[in-house]
């Protein structure tokens, strides 16, 4: 089987696509359009299982591996307020970057679903033979650019729909009003759709890895038949 798939590889390198899908068929393997279909299904169900849960109440907030914390310049905001008794405000603020982020995610999906739809055999031939993150990484390609600039308007929308704006407008008047400090006025808006994009990558990674790695998380046949060809 392995001798077979070096072959399937090779001939991917000269070979148009109605030709390789012959090839394909002739030596048992899945065609073109299966193979495709496979690796669109796998990274649709990254967004599904999990890209959607970040969507959702403490989706980001209580999920260590995507959670947002303050950037490094904020870090002397958070601990100068708990000095002076304001922990309550502090762990305010931190929450509602996080919630921001749930919000707009879930706004977002439908920008990643259109990239899945427009993949390619050759995206496809790639990702199946490429490392354990390759349909991520072929996401991350995909929609990073476009997605950021879709996505800052919808973080700051928002930003006012859970009063994030109100909390960190609060949050660092009061910050400035301490003696002997460096006033700030950071741009939180960017900070966090940068970070919530980092955490939709990572989850659809998290998927990708269970279906790659185990049989029962290929849910339907074709994932079965398509990851088949990947495994050793």
């Amino acid at each position: 089987m392995l001798k077979k798939l070096v072959l399937i590889a090779f001939i991917l390198q000269f070979t148009a696509c109605d030709e390789l899908q012959q090839v394909l068929e002739n030596s048992g393997a899945l065609s073109s359009s299966q193979i495709a279909n496979g690796l669109k299904e796998a990274l649709d169900n990254g967004i599904t299982h999990q890209v959607t849960g970040l969507a959702k109440t403490d989706g980001f907030f209580k999920n260590e591996l995507v959670k947002i914390t303050l950037p490094d310049e904020l870090k002397k905001v958070d601990t100068a307020l708990r000095q002076i008794g304001l922990s309550s405000l502090a762990d305010e603020g931190l929450k509602v970057l996080n919630r921001a982020a749930e919000d707009a995610v879930g706004e977002a999906i439908p920008i990643f679903k259109d990239a899945i739809v427009n993949m390619t055999f050759t995206d496809a031939k790639n990702i199946l033979m490429g490392e354990q993150d390759a349909a991520t990484n072929y996401l991350q390609q995909a929609t990073s650019v476009s997605l950021k600039a879709k996505f800052t308007p919808i973080i700051e929308n928002s930003y006012r729909k859970v009063g994030a704006d109100r909390v960190w407008k609060e949050l660092i008047t009061r910050y400035n009003t301490i003696p002997f400090v460096n006033k700030v006025n950071p741009n939180l808006t960017d900070y966090t759709a940068d970070e919530a994009l980092k955490g939709v990558y990572k989850m659809v990674a998290v998927e990708e890895l269970k279906i790659r790695t185990d049989i029962k998380s290929r849910t339907s046949d074709l994932l079965k038949k398509v990851f088949a060809l990947q495994d050793k």
